[in-house]
């Protein structure tokens, strides 16, 4: 049966004279490596050092990452049964849009393509011309061309290479885009794999630095610290959703999708844990805090200093994966959002020989590059990571709101643990983004301001396609 509503990412084979179609050509093996590539990206080879500054305890430091990935499974296991029901393109935007009507879903879409996914596709092609710079002698940061106080460097052309190559891989076909974002991730398993294995058979480390003598932390500021440290935890674990997004071209996408979160979930979990486990054999936590590159610290420390330059090549593959993936996957919101009229129309036009949203990809390669060049994607990623745990609150909620408004709706899977497990997920996830709203309530709100920008956007498409909005 059809989920019902309007506009759909149109996936079912038609007459050769009807418009051109998506192709679901996506596995449950290439489900999972997508959703493994799109998180494990540059976060685990430089985030832990700002984790180990909040927390300043071991065992904290190891339980943060683990707390990331249980409340992460939690909420994965409602996103899996509102995926059962709703195979489409767009994904989450989807989920939001059956259930709390138009606007809504048309806010998180502009997060997407605004800054969230695009500053995020622009951030992973700087790192990668950055760790690129750091095996071949080009000297990213050497200025080409200068403009007052702004710079075109070498790094920036590695970087929009990468995003354009990556773009016309995804344009000429899903298939392709797939083949060599598996190709990223299978290496990117196998350097995280000589990395921990040989790191703790063959390294120069210490079982000590898992001790602490005595805790760093009064019990009453551990609670908060814990939540400002996993800030940086879920934009590390961000990425998750990213298969949902596609789910219109992955093969029997009703029952492939919930098995390649839950899988590629647990994946992503064993992944952060062991290579957390070997910087803490590495370094004590004192010198894990504030490391930039902890990944390169902990790599000298275990081996060489000759270490750096491969642990360098590693962080470009794992960029470039990751990189893949969101160019890949978050074009697809776009499309959504363009078919249902409520973004640039072009945008929902599917390539008649590639099959392909191409148009969506091109603007979100032109977007990407401007951020890109702009310097500011970083800064402007780190504020609406907040507005992303809200979306995935609402989605959640929205579960609840769905087993009333569609009960008799096919599922292939029902959320393990309903209403409990989602019920603690929004209480986890909550008790979270209030700890954040008052200990980060500059970022908090520039997030929120950034989603609210887009409203006037939405209004305007809304009165041009001539679909009345609904509640």
């Amino acid at each position: 049966m059809e989920p019902v509503g309007p506009a759909r990412a149109r996936t079912e084979p038609v007459a050769p004279a009807q418009a051109p179609t998506l192709v679901r050509g996506l596995s449950l093996l290439d489900a999972v490596l997508l959703l493994v590539g799109g998180v494990v990206g540059s976060g685990i080879f430089l985030t832990s050092g700002q984790i180990a500054e909040q927390v300043r305890l071991p065992s904290l430091f190891l339980l943060v990452w683990v707390i990331g990935g249980v409340v992460s499974l939690l909420a994965t296991f409602a996103f899996a049964e509102l995926a059962s029901m709703y195979p489409d393109a767009g994904g989450q935007y989807v989920y939001l849009r059956e259930a709390y009507g138009d606007f809504p879903a048309f806010l998180y879409g502009w997060m997407i393509f605004s800054v969230a996914q695009t500053g995020s596709i622009a951030a992973l092609a700087v790192g990668f011309a950055e760790y690129v710079g750091a095996v071949i002698p080009l000297d990213p940061h050497r200025a080409l061309l200068t403009l007052g106080s702004w710079s075109l460097t070498r790094g920036h052309l590695v970087a929009l290479a990468a995003i354009a190559l990556m773009t016309w891989v995804n344009i000429v076909g899903v298939r392709r885009g797939a083949t060599v974002q598996n190709l990223a991730t299978w290496l990117k398993f196998a350097a995280i794999g000589v990395f921990v294995g040989l790191g703790f058979l063959l390294g120069n480390g210490s079982w000590s630095h898992w001790h602490s003598a005595a805790p760093a932390l009064s019990p009453g500021s551990m609670l908060p610290a814990a939540g400002v440290a996993l800030v940086a935890v879920f934009w590390a674990y961000d990425g998750w959703v990213y298969v949902t997004w596609v789910a219109g071209e992955v093969k029997d996408a009703q029952r492939t999708l919930p098995r390649a979160m839950m899988l590629g979930l647990a994946c992503v979990a064993a992944i952060y844990i062991s290579m957390n486990m070997a910087y803490l054999y590495a370094l004590p936590i004192g010198r894990i805090a504030g490391q930039t590159t902890i990944a390169q610290a902990a790599g000298e420390a275990l081996f060489s200093p000759r270490a750096g330059r491969w642990l360098s090549i590693a962080v470009a593959i794992s960029c470039f994966g990751a990189m893949s993936s969101a160019i890949l996957c978050s074009a697809r919101v776009y499309f959504a959002m363009a078919q249902d009229g409520v973004f640039f129309r072009s945008m929902a036009r599917i390539h008649p020989r590639y099959r392909t949203p191409a148009y969506s990809l091109f603007f979100q390669a032109l977007w990407s590059s401007v951020l890109a060049l702009s310097g500011r994607y970083d800064q402007l990623y780190t504020y609406v990571i907040f507005m992303m745990v809200l979306s995935y609150l609402a989605t959640v909620a929205g579960l609840f709101v769905l087993r009333r408004k569609s009960p008799d709706l096919p599922r292939s899977y029902r959320c393990t643990g309903y209403p409990w497990v989602p019920a603690v997920y929004l209480v986890i996830a909550g008790a979270w983004a209030v700890n954040t709203l008052f200990e980060r309530p500059r970022e908090a709100l520039a997030g929120l301001l950034i989603v609210l920008i887009g409203a006037p956007g939405y209004f305007y498409w809304k009165r041009g396609s001539g679909i009345s909005a609904r509640s």
